[in-house]
């Protein structure tokens, strides 16, 4: 079982960043995929970013590529999402979910837990 705790969202003004954090608990966040998903409202949730266990390979969305950033930190059980160039388009609630599988995954069923969610908002 694995707990995620999201943190970092809040009002921003378009251009501006925010740093998202997700806290997983239990001793194996290293075993897990990562991803930020976002929804905004009226959408379907839509997979923003992926990192692999260790790190080393990431996937970001076509949307966001070039100013959102996904990393992780195993010793700390942290993974992180820089959104940098915000726009308002961006505006969501995020979620952080890991998988427990053997390559990227991209797909949001491929996903075992999710976090509760951080709003964001930017405002034009």
């Amino acid at each position: 079982q694995v707990q995620l705790v999201e943190s970092g969202g809040g009002l921003v003004q378009a251009g501006g960043s925010l740093r998202l954090s997700c806290a997983a608990s239990g001793r194996t966040f290293s075993s897990y995929f990562m991803g930020w998903f976002r929804q905004a409202p009226g959408k379907e949730r839509e997979l923003v970013a992926t990192i692999s266990r260790s790190g080393a390979s990431t996937y970001v969305a076509g949307s966001v590529k070039g100013r959102f950033t996904i990393s992780r930190d195993n010793a700390k059980n942290t993974v992180f999402l820089q959104m940098d160039i915000l726009k308002p388009e961006d505006t969501a609630v995020y979620y952080c979910a890991a998988a427990l599988t053997v390559r990227l995954p991209v797909g949001e069923d491929e996903y075992d837990y999710w976090g509760q969610g951080t709003q964001v908002t930017v405002s034009s």
